[in-house]
């Protein structure tokens, strides 16, 4: 199939998918290229499943537990010559993946964009973002709430390293660097602020503090990224 694969990966989002899943086949009205969107269901034992069919989407099951293996169940899946990687907490405009679509067509090998946090957000969320989201621009890395790759790109380089629990999609920027033009784009997604709500910012800074002292390693071991593998922490400010 040419034309578009979104690929959204899912573990327990019956919360937020219904609105990420809505505003896909919103933009996908706009658009003249093929579109099928494929949300990978990873263990879960809510309602996940339930409401990515009730949204037209097709389901990959799996029980992997493990980010980039998902995604790449999500890769495999797919049938487009251009993959986008949504996480299922994240809303994307048309002017992105528009801009996306333009970009790929021009060259790139792949890419990501600006990133905006829902709203409320702690205090102490502001500063730390003001510093890491222009330090991931600068480095050009894509964040993990939204990648898209062409097809034949994404095989050359294996796809995402299913040795990491985090950082994978940071391994994937760097790899796709190395076959082509990437490029992090001005247009933004607005993603979910839940975990900088539901934890502190002693939590969020120590986490990140232990991940630089331990370097790469850190990156592959699940039981020191509770941020990510933990129990989830209710979100009182999530209206999904």
């Amino acid at each position: 199939m040419n034309g578009i694969s979104f690929i959204v990966p899912a573990y327990n989002e019956e919360r937020v998918l219904g609105r990420t899943l809505a505003a896909i086949t919103q933009v996908s009205r706009a658009l003249a290229e093929p579109i099928e969107v494929i949300v990978v269901d990873d263990a879960s034992t809510d309602r996940t499943a339930e409401i990515a069919r009730a949204h037209a989407a097709r389901v990959v099951p799996v029980r992997h537990r493990q980010i980039a293996a998902t995604r790449n169940a999500g890769a495999r899946a797919a049938k487009g010559e251009w993959l986008v990687f949504v996480d299922a907490d994240t809303i994307v405009s048309e002017a992105l993946v528009q801009a996306a679509i333009a970009a790929l067509r021009a060259g790139a090998v792949g890419g990501g964009c600006a990133v905006r946090f829902d709203d409320p957000l702690p205090r102490y969320a502001r500063p730390l973002l003001a510093i890491a989201l222009p330090v991931y621009r600068a480095l050009r890395l894509a964040a993990g709430c939204f990648v898209f790759c062409t097809r034949e790109a994404f095989a050359t380089v294996g796809g995402f390293d299913e040795t990491l629990f985090a950082a994978e999609e940071a391994a994937l920027s760097i790899a796709l660097r190395r076959r082509g033009r990437f490029v992090i784009l001005r247009e933004s997604v607005t993603t979910s602020g839940r975990k900088l709500r539901t934890h502190s910012g002693r939590e969020i800074l120590g986490t990140l503090v232990r991940l630089a002292l331990a370097g790469p390693k850190g990156m592959r071991r699940r039981d020191a990224l509770d941020l990510w593998y933990g129990q989830r922490r209710a979100d009182p400010d999530s209206d999904g």
